[in-house]
């Protein structure tokens, strides 16, 4: 796994945008975060690059292969009582494949209006945030 100077867990997440509508994931019951809602994506291993690390979790989450993707926001965030995270949000606009639920408890084709509906990792909200307030443009700037 990755860290930053600061210690910070480096993750890298993908937004999918297709149709008007954001590809959003809950996270299944049994685990961390039980049903929290997600953007895909996850953990920079040591040695991977951004890029690597989205095209392996993108694989492994829903057999999708990135063909191109581009940086559109970043924060950190603190978990209380949990890790510091670097979050790494990518607009991915080609991939080859059709998203398949291969790990989540649903996901869900959703329009951006309706992403303030559901509850997501504390750690997305500022991203939540901005595609409530700035639309298509956060996403359209790759």
């Amino acid at each position: 796994m990755t860290t930053t100077r600061d210690g910070a867990i480096r993750v890298v997440a993908g937004l999918i945008y297709r149709n008007g509508r954001l590809l959003v994931c809950q996270r299944r019951a049994d685990g961390a975060f039980p049903l929290k809602w997600e953007f895909p994506g996850g953990k920079v291993e040591s040695g991977e690059s951004d890029m690597d690390a989205l095209g392996r979790e993108l694989r492994e989450e829903l057999a999708i292969q990135v063909r191109g993707a581009a940086l559109v926001y970043q924060n950190d965030h603190c978990y209380a009582g949990g890790p510091m995270v670097s979050l790494h949000f990518h607009h991915i606009y080609d991939f080859d494949g059709e998203a398949k639920n291969l790990i989540f408890e649903q996901i869900l084709w959703v329009q951006l209006p309706d992403l303030g509906q559901l509850d997501f990792l504390e750690g997305d909200r500022s991203i939540i945030e901005k595609l409530l307030l700035d639309g298509e443009a956060t996403l359209l700037r790759s």
